[in-house]
């Protein structure tokens, strides 16, 4: 044992404490962060325009402040970004996260000198409660590798804009520095087939312990270094026992990052957006991510039926229940108020409270009124693959309204196989029936002959990563949409089929 893996024991228990103590308490913390977003953000100009001096609760709150995007914060954004200081949070934010948005293109992201602690201490903590829980903490001793966006920055009127992830990596610890992986020229490089590569050469003779990353692209790492050496990731490094990930749902990378490694190894799920650094699992024992309520986040809850209704029911987290999907709303002390991320989520514990990622709001398929969520798709795909022993490397789902043969709409799924199903229709009849049972509303349709089961079209090798390079998006913490209720994902993924469901 080395002495950063014995000194990280001690401290481990100390922060585990602390976290364990703050969930506990989650409602008082909940209440100081109302208090102190508000209190400090009163003299902003967006502050003044919402009466913030005015607001003694949480009613007089959602009264004053409408629940929001980030077209609806824009002016404000802009203002702040133009140069003009107290517009959301005292002075200038100490830096602009840049993020790609799907309606609003690339979105600015303030982060704060009072928020970005918790971006990263909350990542560390992570670490930390896995430590007091496992006794595991050989993999501080060796190299790290967090595959994302270039560190690299620009300046706007003094104020440092770039990816969260590459503003995070000008604060990691000192005492990591030296573990940390790849070299600084290698993260600067921006295109991804290109950094993937280098990264490979870089690390496929090290002592790596610690991988992390979103799952697709780590996917894509361990392929790479599988063509490079020949072998599987543990015989590539014998020492690595801990996988870190956030973004998207693991579970249909799961199979084949597990094949890749050759062996299973602890992981960690968190839950970091450029807008703050919401929940974490704090066990390998209980289901979800403990939600971070002393995190500089004041959260609010809308219930995802009523989302879209003109005056929908707006809570804080005293009142909500488990196993109820809810959009996830925002206050923060970077300056976001009413903020919609656009992200669902499900509590499966209120003591503590923790939740699980359920999906987007906006990513849904609900054509003919039957609004088929991400949870419902991605739970009914892998309870069959995982029974048929299936890999999927990555897919997407879209409605066919207006089929080629006349006949009844459907909805249609791409699949990129890792392995696949030898009875490509049984295959899909079974995630059918899944899906019916997940969805009353789907069920009626296909039972009431508005739609026909779902189909199934089979994807050439590689499929996502030329999609997502087309787009732009290849790498860093760019995830592919799983539901679309429109067809422009799908039309562009029709050159990639290679196989069509018999008729």
């Amino acid at each position: 044992m080395g002495i950063k893996s014995f000194l990280a024991k001690p401290f481990a228990r100390y922060i585990s404490r602390k976290i364990y103590n703050e969930s506990r308490n989650a409602l008082f913390y909940q209440q100081y962060w109302f208090n102190k977003i508000v209190s400090t953000a009163k003299d902003t100009r967006f502050g003044k325009d919402h009466h913030f001096n005015d607001i003694v609760s949480y009613e007089a709150y959602t009264n004053s402040v409408p629940v929001s995007d980030y077209e609806g914060l824009k002016l404000y954004i802009d203002a702040s970004l133009n140069g003009e200081e107290n517009i959301l949070w005292p002075g200038k934010p100490l830096y602009w996260a840049k993020t790609s948005g799907t309606t609003s293109g690339i979105k600015y992201i303030p982060v704060s000198k009072d928020s970005i602690s918790f971006h990263i201490n909350s990542a560390r903590n992570a670490l930390l409660c896995y430590i007091a829980e496992t006794g595991n903490s050989d993999f501080v001793d060796g190299k790290l590798i967090f595959l994302s966006g270039s560190p690299e920055l620009d300046k706007k009127n003094g104020v440092y804009i770039g990816r969260l992830s590459g503003i995070v990596n000008h604060h990691i610890p000192v005492y990591l520095k030296k573990n940390q992986m790849p070299a600084y020229e290698t993260n600067c490089i921006e295109d991804w087939e290109q950094k993937v590569n280098k990264i490979t050469e870089e690390t496929k003779a090290q002592n790596m312990t610690l991988i992390s990353g979103i799952p697709p692209w780590v996917q894509m790492y361990f392929d790479k270094l599988t063509a490079a050496t020949g072998k599987k990731i543990k015989d590539i490094f014998p020492n690595f026992n801990l996988f870190v990930y956030g973004g998207v749902n693991f579970e249909p990378y799961r199979a084949k990052i597990e094949e890749s490694i050759g062996k299973k190894v602890d992981s960690i799920e968190t839950y970091p957006a450029s807008e703050g650094f919401i929940a974490f699992q704090d066990s390998q024992q209980e289901k979800g991510l403990l939600l971070l309520t002393n995190n500089g986040i004041f959260y609010e809850f809308i219930p995802t039926e009523e989302f879209f209704d003109e005056n929908p029911t707006r809570i804080s987290l005293k009142s909500v229940e488990l196993n109820k999907n809810y959009v996830l709303i925002l206050n923060t002390n970077a300056g976001l108020y009413g903020y919609n991320i656009g992200d669902t989520v499900k509590f499966v514990s209120l003591h503590p409270y923790r939740i699980i990622v359920t999906g987007r709001i906006k990513h849904f398929i609900s054509a003919f009124g039957e609004h088929v969520i991400g949870e419902e798709v991605e739970g009914s795909l892998m309870e069959i693959a995982a029974s048929n022993g299936i890999q999927i490397i990555e897919f997407t789902v879209a409605p066919q309204v207006n089929p080629d043969d006349k006949g009844l709409p459907y909805h249609e799924w791409f699949i990129e196989f890792a392995s696949s199903p030898e009875n490509m229709q049984l295959f899909a009849t079974q995630i059918d029936e899944a899906l019916q049972r997940k969805n009353i509303y789907y069920k009626d349709l296909i039972a009431g002959g508005i739609l026909r089961p779902l189909v199934i079209r089979k994807l050439s090798p590689g499929t996502f990563i030329e999609y997502m390079k087309s787009e732009g998006k290849l790498g860093g913490q760019n995830k592919v949409p799983r539901l679309s209720n429109d067809r422009k994902i799908a039309e562009k993924l029709k050159h990639f089929i290679t196989e069509y469901p018999s008729k």
